[in-house]
């Protein structure tokens, strides 16, 4: 990064020394390379972003309904949809590791990974709670409807970092059969796989391939990266405390609201809006990410010198 700051910087004084004695023509023949140079300012600004650690690392995405029942559901599935179709625009590959249906339409909760460049680091704004307004289709009245859903978002660390062994006494094993589309694709046998970690209550599901094993090992692997990301953020809690600091991590708060009878989508945390809610449910998300890696990066700025004065 330095040194595309430096080649950056060289670029710009020269061509702001052209412009000095060009003429009005030349003037014009020089504005290609302006915005050029704009264009690499942008991409350098972008770069200085991604400080949070993991990055460049895969995401583990957790989709959770909220209370509410189908409407809820329905509200979590279209927001499954929206992440993947986001990934799908930008090239990236998703594996599908456990999905719950709900009951009419929907889902209760969907887990999967996000792999491609900078997947956590893009997908690390999105860690909260959304709220979808709308006119119900599932009411016969078609009265307006509040739904949450909660998006957990942690990266997959390599797993020579984790250090965390988990004793069997803590877990608990469940074996189900895998859901499926029907047809010659369906899993006719328990092989999906469900560790609960007794201590914290945290679930972790694997219907990702036939072997039980297989499915075992990728929900133990799972299972270690949140836990790893509870103990990280307990951490930071704490060096937060230590430095005096008096506000909470807000991880857990209402970050957006897609109000669809009204036609935008709002970011509580940014201001941003968006008038176009059935682009950004087909995974028109970047101007909502990018303001809200921004607000991040403001927000471990002021976290990093909170002892200074």
């Amino acid at each position: 990064m330095v040194d595309g700051y430096r080649g950056l910087q060289s670029d710009a004084s020269g061509l702001a020394e052209m412009l000095e004695i060009a003429s009005d023509e030349e003037r014009q023949l020089l504005a290609e390379e302006q915005e050029n140079i704009q264009a690499r300012v942008d991409d350098l600004y972008r770069e200085t972003l991604f400080t949070m650690k993991h990055a460049e690392a895969p995401a583990i995405v957790r989709v959770k309904s909220g209370a509410g029942g189908t409407e809820s559901q329905d509200w979590a599935g279209m927001l499954t949809r929206m992440y993947m179709r986001w990934a799908e625009r930008h090239g990236y590959k998703v594996d599908l590791l456990d999905q719950q249906d709900g009951e009419q339409a929907g889902v209760m909760s969907a887990e999967f990974i996000i792999r491609g460049e900078k997947a956590y680091g893009m997908m690390a704004p999105e860690h909260g709670v959304h709220r979808l307004v709308r006119v119900s289709p599932f009411d016969a009245n078609n009265r307006r409807h509040t739904s949450f859903a909660s998006v957990d978002v942690v990266p997959e660390v390599p797993e020579e970092e984790i250090n965390i062994h988990i004793p069997d006494s803590d877990l608990r094993r469940d074996v189900f059969r895998s859901q499926g589309a029907g047809g010659q694709g369906v899993n006719t046998t328990d092989s999906a796989v469900r560790l609960t970690h007794l201590p914290t209550g945290i679930a972790v599901a694997s219907q990702q391939t036939r072997s039980q094993i297989k499915n075992h090992e990728i929900a133990l692997q799972i299972l270690k990266q949140r836990l790893y990301d509870i103990e990280m953020r307990k951490r930071e809690e704490e060096e937060a405390k230590a430095r005096g600091e008096q506000k909470k991590i807000e991880w857990g708060s209402q970050i957006r609201s897609y109000v669809l009878d009204k036609q935008y989508v709002k970011d509580h945390r940014t201001g941003v809006m968006k008038h176009n809610p059935d682009g950004v449910l087909d995974g028109d998300l970047d101007d909502l990410m990018w303001a809200g890696l921004e607000w991040l990066a403001g927000k471990r700025a002021v976290e990093e010198g909170g002892d200074e004065e």
